[in-house]
C-alpha cells in the first residue's frame, strides 16, 4: 500500500465498521487530555495499540455522534504499519484483535476491509443513514421497558397524529436551505440539501415487551400497548457549492426501523451528511410537535423558509438517546458491497 517511515515496513489502510451504545460516552470522537469524559474512539485506539504498529494507530471517524447517541454501524479508517518482513494483517484478524482488546462492553467491531491508501472514511462516504426511535404512552419514565431505557424518546402522549406528521414532512421535500434546523454558528460550509423522500410506514412491535407487561400497564386512554409501530423516513442529498471539500452525500432512507417499546412506537429514519445528527434531532422534535398538535404542518414550512436557527420553535431538540446512526455506505451506488477496489477483492459486504 504505501511505504512507511521504517525501512522495509509497509503501511496498510483499513476501513473498520463498528457499533456502540452511546450512553456511557461523550460522543464517538476521542477526548484528549485529562478530562474524565471519554469517547468511543479512545477505546478503539487503545485496542489498536495492541497491534504493535511501527507508527501509533489513529482512527479517522466517518461520522461524529454526540454524547448519548448510538450507532448500529459507524465507520473509520486506520493505518497499520508492521515491521519489516511481517505481512499485513488480514481484515478478519484485525477485526478479531480489536474486539479482543476492547475494554468496554458497549463497543464492538463489526467488520474490517483493506482499502487504498488514499481512501478516506469521511470524504469517501456516499451516504449516512440515521434512525430516531420514539415510544408513546409513557406518562412516567419507569413505565418504559428497562431494555428500552436510553434507547428511545419516551413520550407521555398515547398517540401521534401520523397523517399530520406526513403532511409536515412533505414540506421538507426538495432542495432547500436547512439552516433553520442547524445550530446557530454551525461551521457547516453549506446548509443546502435535497430531501428526496418522506414516508410513514408500519413496523414490527418491540420484542422487549411481554404480553403480561402490556396487560398490566395502567395508561390513560384507549389501547394499552398498540401493536402498531411506524417508521418515518427522510431521503436527503447534500448539495455543495463549487470548490467546497465537504463530501457530496446522496442519502438513502433508513429501511430498518426497530420498533420502540411500550405504547405506540415510531422511529424516524433520516439520512444525511456528517453534520446531520443534530439536524435529525431538531427535525424530529418539530415533526413530533406536529404529531402532538403543538404545531401545524404549515408552520413547519414557515420554520424551514425562515432559515433562522434561533427561532422559538427551533429550540425544540429531541433527546440524544433516541438517535442511532444506522449505516455509512461507500461506492458509486451507495453500497460498498457492490464495489471492488482494483486488486483488493471485495472491500465490503456490509
Amino acid at each position: 500500500m504505501g511505504s512507511g517511515a521504517a525501512a522495509g515496513s509497509v503501511r496498510t489502510r483499513y476501513l473498520v465498521y463498528f457499533q456502540y451504545l452511546g450512553t456511557d460516552f461523550n460522543g464517538v470522537a476521542a477526548v484528549r487530555g485529562a478530562q474524565r469524559a471519554i469517547g468511543v474512539q479512545n477505546y478503539l485506539e487503545e485496542a489498536a495499540e495492541r497491534l504493535n504498529s511501527v507508527v501509533p494507530v489513529k482512527l479517522t471517524i466517518s461520522s461524529r455522534t454526540d454524547a448519548g447517541v448510538h450507532a448500529l454501524s459507524n465507520a473509520a479508517h486506520l493505518d497499520v504499519q508492521r515491521r519489516s518482513g511481517q505481512p499485513p494483517f488480514s481484515p478478519e484478524v484485525l477485526a478479531k484483535a480489536l474486539n479482543t482488546h476492547l475494554r468496554h462492553p458497549a463497543i464492538r467491531v463489526l467488520q474490517a476491509f483493506r482499502v487504498p491508501s488514499d481512501f478516506h472514511a469521511r470524504y469517501s462516504a456516499t451516504s449516512r443513514t440515521y434512525l430516531y426511535r420514539l415510544a408513546t404512552g409513557c406518562p412516567q419514565p419507569d413505565q418504559l421497558s428497562v431494555f428500552e431505557q436510553n434507547r428511545c424518546w419516551a413520550l407521555r402522549a398515547d398517540s401521534l397524529d401520523v397523517a399530520a406528521m406526513q403532511e409536515a414532512a412533505q414540506h421538507l421535500l426538495g432542495t432547500h436551505d436547512f439552516s433553520a434546523f442547524q445550530s446557530a454558528g454551525s461551521p457547516t460550509t453549506s446548509s443546502v440539501r435535497t430531501l428526496r423522500r418522506a414516508s410513514v410506514s408500519p413496523d414490527l412491535p418491540s420484542p422487549f415487551v411481554l404480553p403480561q407487561e402490556s396487560r398490566a400497564t395502567l395508561w390513560a386512554g384507549a389501547g394499552l400497548c398498540p401493536r402498531c409501530h411506524r417508521c418515518l423516513s427522510l431521503q436527503e442529498v447534500a448539495v455543495l457549492e463549487p470548490g467546497v471539500r465537504e463530501p457530496v452525500i446522496p442519502v438513502q432512507t433508513g429501511g430498518l426501523c426497530p420498533g420502540a417499546s411500550q405504547g405506540q412506537g415510531r422511529g424516524s429514519g433520516h439520512c444525511g451528511s456528517l453534520s446531520l445528527g443534530l439536524q435529525v434531532r431538531r427535525m424530529t422534535a418539530v415533526l413530533v410537535a406536529v404529531g402532538l398538535g403543538a404545531l401545524t404542518p404549515a408552520q413547519v414550512k414557515m420554520i424551514l423558509e425562515s432559515r433562522d436557527p434561533l427561532g422559538r420553535h427551533q429550540t425544540r431538540v429531541a433527546p440524544a438517546h433516541g438517535l442511532f446512526l444506522k449505516s455509512v455506505l461507500y461506492g458509486g451506488h451507495g453500497d460498498l458491497g457492490k464495489r471492488r477496489w482494483p486488486g483488493k477483492g471485495p472491500v465490503c459486504t456490509h
